[in-house]
């Protein structure tokens, strides 16, 4: 048995050319979850000052209509892995894709705060949903020696989805004369921004009826001819079908059904495991990335930026985010995961600490000096590019390996939620932590960044190259 799973483990290593398109299709199809993922979260960005100039809201009100989405991402992504093992990745992909264009049209069309709130929980939870099944159903698909790079298309697709929105934000503030209130198609600019989203959640709905079930999913329910058809399209007809077959199985056997209480154990309630996983997820969030996709606008307002242009540096962060994920799909399986993670760590605490000596300066005449806004602005891109290059990448590709085979589903969701539950943190707190002190705030994100560094070095162990039959 030993002997047949390693030589299917090897042939599953070796991906055949002629199925790397079909292959890299199917990753991209389920990537546009991603998409949204990033679209939605960051097309707030633009609707922000709007929001509080209409409904004549606070900053502490502000950040909780900002932030509370986080809390159906938390709900989405705690329970999509269960729904999955039940009904199957493509049918959670489908649902995913209704709550998205649901969301984007109550988001548009709101009667009153509450209501837009309530909209922004229900896109959110798709958001959760996108967030596990993406990688999870990625790392399924693909052929191990490409396994790093086909995951990676979640974290493109995220940061092309915060890239769009920003350029789309852009171009209708331009529309609507530099106003986030101007009138645009019989509604206010910012309410068109949101609107939007219908498109790509359509979309994303049409790609699913495109792509064929996880393999997984099929042997679980005992649909293994199928699974073999996938697995040869997949992985080329050189592999021993009936061999990886009985590896998935034999790896299922072992694994049961993952459940929350599968993942307790150890001396701190979870699993060791377990931790690591939440550990990278919080410190993914709390080194404050979401502040300059969710705030940047604000963040370069407050600071003397005029509106049109403080859109237009929102757009060009999003750019070097694209620039930084395409750095981390060509090396993440060249070079591993942990190396790019320490490097990203280092990167960022130097880009934070940039940011937080420019803060620290008074404003003259409602603008930094000119020397530190320079430095501001310089350093706002430094810290999003090594972000993008390591932590944004790395993060989803490890949550969607590190775990066994036995805990992979309910782990990542637990890990998952951690994710939100932090981004919701860091999202709520940013406005009266700004109002407070902006220097101080950026400390405080310099600090995790730094502590990232022994986290990774003495808790997270590498998984390039290796089979998830191979995980723990």
């Amino acid at each position: 048995m030993a002997s047949t799973s390693q030589a299917s483990t090897s042939g599953a290593r070796t991906a055949h050319p002629e199925h790397l398109g079909h292959v890299i299709f199917i990753a991209a199809a389920a990537a546009m979850g991603g998409f949204l993922f990033g679209y939605d979260s960051s097309v707030i960005n633009g609707a922000v000052e709007a929001i509080r100039d209409r409904y004549d809201v606070g900053s502490a009100v502000l950040a909780q209509v900002i932030a509370i989405a986080l809390i159906g991402c938390a709900i989405g992504a705690a329970t999509a892995g269960r729904i999955a093992d039940r009904i199957g990745r493509i049918r959670c992909m489908q649902i995913a894709a209704i709550l998205f264009t649901v969301s984007a049209v109550g988001s548009a069309l709101p009667f009153a705060l509450w209501d837009l709130a309530m909209w922004r929980v229900i896109g959110g939870f798709a958001i959760g949903m996108a967030s596990v099944i993406g990688p999870a159903y990625i790392a399924e698909v693909s052929p191990p020696a490409y396994r790093g790079r086909l995951g990676s298309f979640q974290q493109a697709a995220i940061v092309i989805g915060i890239a769009v929105s920003q350029l789309v934000n852009w171009g209708l503030l331009n529309a609507a004369g530099g106003d986030q209130r101007g009138e645009l198609m019989g509604l206010e600019a910012w309410q068109v921004m949101l609107g939007v989203m219908v498109i790509p959640a359509v979309l994303y709905g049409l790609l699913s009826f495109a792509i064929p079930e996880s393999p997984r999913f099929l042997i679980s329910v005992g649909k293994h001819e199928k699974a073999k058809q996938i697995l040869e399209e997949v992985e080329g007809k050189n592999v021993d079908l009936d061999a990886r077959v009985a590896e998935i199985e034999h790896a299922m056997h072992r694994e049961e059904k993952s459940s929350f209480k599968d993942l307790l154990g150890g001396s701190f309630f979870f699993k060791p495991i377990v931790w690591i996983g939440i550990g990278l997820s919080v410190f993914q969030q709390f080194v404050g990335i979401n502040v300059a996709f969710y705030y940047s606008s604000t963040l370069w307002q407050s600071v003397g930026v005029d509106p049109t242009q403080s859109f237009f540096y929102s757009f060009t962060t999003s750019i070097i985010n694209i620039v930084g994920t395409v750095i981390a799909m060509i090396f993440v399986d060249r070079v591993g995961r942990k190396p790019l993670a320490i490097v990203g760590s280092v990167g960022m605490v130097i880009g934070l600490a940039l940011e937080a000596w420019a803060f620290s300066f008074d404003l003259v005449d409602g603008k930094l000096p000119a020397t530190q806004g320079w430095v501001a602005l310089i350093a706002a891109h430094v810290f999003v590019l090594f972000f993008a290059l390591s932590w944004g990448v790395v993060v989803w590709v490890f949550l969607g390996e590190m775990f066994p085979n036995r805990l992979r589903a309910a782990a990542l969701g637990v890990a998952a939620a951690a994710q939100w539950i932090a981004n919701w943190a860091i999202t709520a707190s940013f406005p009266s932590l700004a109002e407070w002190n902006l220097s101080g705030t950026y400390v405080i994100y310099t600090i995790f960044a730094a502590l990232s560094i022994p986290f990774v070095l003495k808790f997270v162990k590498e998984t390039k190259g290796k089979a998830l039959e191979e995980m723990g």
